[in-house]
């Protein structure tokens, strides 16, 4: 049997609570790539199948495999603000 390599690729997701309960998974670097979990872990599952569904897509159409940049993340910012800013209301 031959020795086959594989590599590793690390897509950003980003994870919604839905409405209806469970999470929206979106793949911002695989355009379209979209899907659902009723629990975190199974839309982490579903999001991991997604991806391969979608690489294995782009492979059978001979298109090129994109890849993120190691420098970019998403990250969450914390911003200090005076609460009368916060509950001002706006002049209509």
């Amino acid at each position: 049997m031959a020795d086959r390599k594989i590599k590793v690729l690390k897509y950003t997701a980003i994870f919604e609570p839905a409405e209806e309960g469970g999470f929206t998974v979106t793949i911002p670097s695989l355009p379209g790539c979209v899907t659902e979990g009723d629990t975190f872990e199974e839309a982490v599952k579903m999001a991991k199948d997604a991806i391969k569904c979608y690489l294995a897509s782009l492979t059978k159409h001979k298109e090129s495999i994109p890849e993120e940049s190691p420098r970019e993340f998403i990250g969450t910012i914390d911003v200090s603000m005076p609460l009368s800013c916060l509950s001002a209301k706006k002049a209509d």
